[in-house]
């Protein structure tokens, strides 16, 4: 009986992650789902407006999902090849001049 109680969650959770995948506008806990973030860091991250997000009539919390993926890959780091593959792109340019 355990063992068909966790299917059913998995695959409960499964379900709400395929959604979450094909919307736009996510609430809390399909931003939970689609981050990997715990709630509790989430409503942290509201309340120190560390991330956007929409709260319509003053209620619910609301994430669009395009501010969310941006926001996720801010300050991001370049590997060390990336940084040569640059410092080779601005040599060149200045012996251009």
């Amino acid at each position: 009986m355990e063992t068909i109680t966790l299917i059913l969650e998995k695959l409960d959770y499964l379900e709400q992650l395929i959604i979450a995948n094909h919307k736009e506008i996510l609430s809390v806990e399909e931003l939970e789902k689609y981050t990997g973030f715990k709630k509790s860091y989430i409503y942290h991250l509201v309340h120190y407006s560390k991330i956007p997000y929409s709260k319509p009539n003053g209620n619910y919390l609301f994430f669009q999902k395009s501010e969310i993926n941006e926001w996720l890959l801010k300050n991001k780091y370049l590997s060390d090849d990336q940084i040569q593959t640059k410092a080779r792109e601005y040599v060149l340019k200045k012996k251009e001049f």
